[in-house]
């Protein structure tokens, strides 16, 4: 099944699994996705293999980074109209308090997307949205 094809399922399903097997990274964090309307949340569970501090314990930075990432990459996945894989430019991210060794969740936000190039702001939270753990902005490159 090509790329295209888990795509055109997943949006037609709402079924994430095989569009998220489909990225070694994802899988690998345990990465979910559910779809509530037109709203996508991501969902990191916990997991011992993704805490980066065990004395507190805390998620790995770069884990929350990763997170983040393949989460606004999907985002921007899902509301493209055609099927073209964006590739990362750049990636900023603000870590605004320590990701505990909980459930995770994100939220992306399309804030600009041209012919070329699309810009997506992510939140990162735990027990409320009102108080991300981090914050992210991506711009990616949009192939044709």
């Amino acid at each position: 099944m090509t790329s295209a094809d888990i795509l055109r399922e997943t949006q037609k399903t709402g079924d994430f699994t095989r569009l998220l097997e489909s990225i070694p990274y994802a899988g690998y964090i345990g990465l979910q996705c559910d779809r509530f309307g037109d709203d996508l949340i991501f969902r990191l569970p916990r997991k011992d293999s993704n805490l980066g501090n065990p004395m507190l314990p805390a998620i790995h930075g770069g884990v929350i980074g990763g997170f983040m990432e393949v989460s606004a990459a999907t985002y921007l996945m899902m509301s493209q109209d055609t099927f073209r894989m964006p590739k990362i430019v750049d990636f900023s991210l603000d870590y605004l308090r320590a990701g505990l060794d909980r459930e995770t969740y994100a939220e992306c936000h399309l804030t600009r997307q041209g012919n070329r190039v699309a810009n997506v702001m992510i939140s990162a939270w735990q027990k409320s949205r009102n108080e991300p753990i981090a914050t992210a902005r991506a711009h990616f490159l949009l192939e044709k």
